[in-house]
C-alpha cells in the first residue's frame, strides 16, 4: 500500500470444495471474500503478494502464470460469475456476439447456425431473453448484465464455478431461478462445484451443502448448511448475528462495525462486537474443527446430549 504499509486481506483461508458440492462463503461487505476470488483467478492487483496452496486437481493456482490462467483456467476449468457484470461485459459488443465467441472458444461447437443457437441456449439457462441478445451491456439493466454474465459463465462446463455475489440486481423470483440453474450445473453428473460468493442468505439457504463464514479476513466458521441454517444454528456469535439480523429471524443489528483490516487486534476481531466476549478473548482463536472462537455456541451433539 502507498507508504509501504501492507494489509492482510485474507489469512490462513483453510477450506475445500468437493466435486457435486456447493460452499457458500459468506460474510460483511470488506471482509476479504472477493479478494480471495481474484486469488484463485489470478487477477489480483500487481502491488499484491500471495502464500500458501491453492489446488485445483494438481494444478496450484497460486503458483500459475498469466499464460495458465489464459489457456488452461479461465473458463475452462474455472468459470466466473463476476461481482460487477458492467464491467465484466465488453462494451462495444452485443451480447450475442460475446456469447458466441464463448461459445467458439470453450466448445467444439462450429458453424454460423449452430453457434447461435448454442448462444441462445446458454442465455435461456440464466434467463436471459433472447429478444435482448442483440444489444449492448449499456442498454441492459444490472439485472440483465447480471445474467449476460452468468450465462457466459456456464458456457465452459468448468469443473468449478466460482459466483460472486450472483444475484446482486435480481428480483426474487430471478434469484431463485440464478441459485437453481447453479446448483444444476453442480448436480450435473456430479463432476462440478460451486464456490458462492453472497451477501444474499437466503440464497446460500437455497443452495449451499456447507456454509463458511469470514470475518476480517478470516475464515471464523465452517458449517453444514442445513444445521447452520436450522438446528442448532451457527456456532460462532459472528455467525449467529448475520442470521439474527435478516427480518425474518430477530431483525436484530450486530452492534458496531468491522475492524480495518490494516489495523486488526491481536486477538480475536470479533471481540469488540461480541456478547460473549472474555479474557480469553485477548488471544487470537484458531480454527479448531469447524469454528475459531474461544466460546462457541453448542455443537449438534451437544445440543442433542442437554436434549
Amino acid at each position: 500500500m502507498p507508504g509501504g504499509r501492507r494489509v492482510a486481506a485474507v489469512t490462513d483461508a483453510r477450506f475445500d470444495v468437493a466435486a457435486g458440492e456447493c460452499l457458500a462463503l459468506i460474510g460483511e461487505s470488506g471482509c476479504g471474500k472477493s479478494v480471495l476470488a481474484s486469488a484463485l483467478l489470478g487477477l489480483l492487483p500487481g502491488n499484491a503478494q500471495t502464500a500458501g496452496r491453492a489446488l485445483l486437481g494438481d494444478l496450484d493456482l497460486l503458483a500459475a502464470d498469466e499464460r495458465t490462467f489464459a489457456r488452461t483456467v479461465r473458463g475452462r476449468l474455472i468459470g466466473l460469475v463476476p461481482q460487477s457484470p458492467a464491467a465484466h461485459l465488453t462494451p462495444v459488443r452485443t451480447v450475442r456476439s460475446q456469447l458466441e465467441e464463448t461459445v467458439a472458444e470453450l466448445t467444439e461447437v462450429r458453424g454460423r447456425t449452430a453457434l447461435r443457437e448454442a448462444a441462445e441456449a446458454a442465455a435461456e439457462r440464466a434467463a436471459f431473453p433472447v429478444d435482448h441478445l442483440d444489444r449492448h451491456p449499456h442498454e441492459l439493466s444490472g439485472g440483465l448484465a447480471q445474467r449476460a454474465a452468468t450465462a457466459l459463465a456456464l458456457v465452459g462446463d468448468a469443473p468449478l464455478l466460482l459466483a460472486d455475489e450472483p444475484t446482486t440486481g435480481l428480483d426474487r423470483e430471478l434469484v431463485d431461478h440464478t441459485v437453481d440453474e447453479l446448483r444444476r450445473h453442480v448436480d450435473k453428473r456430479g463432476g462440478r462445484g460451486l464456490l458462492m460468493i453472497t451477501h444474499d442468505l437466503a440464497a446460500a439457504e437455497r443452495i449451499a451443502d456447507r456454509v463458511a463464514v469470514m470475518y476480517a479476513g478470516r475464515i471464523v466458521e465452517l458449517a453444514d448448511a442445513t444445521a447452520f441454517f436450522g438446528t442448532p444454528g451457527p456456532r460462532h456469535p459472528y455467525s449467529r448475528g448475520l442470521l439474527d439480523a435478516l427480518p425474518d429471524r430477530a431483525f436484530a443489528p450486530i452492534p458496531g462495525l468491522p475492524p480495518e483490516l490494516g489495523a486488526l487486534p491481536d486477538g480475536c476481531a470479533f471481540a469488540a462486537r461480541c456478547d460473549r466476549v472474555s479474557d480469553a478473548c485477548a488471544a487470537l482463536p484458531p480454527l479448531r474443527g469447524e469454528v475459531a472462537c474461544h466460546h462457541p455456541h453448542a455443537a449438534l451433539t451437544e445440543a442433542a446430549d442437554r436434549a
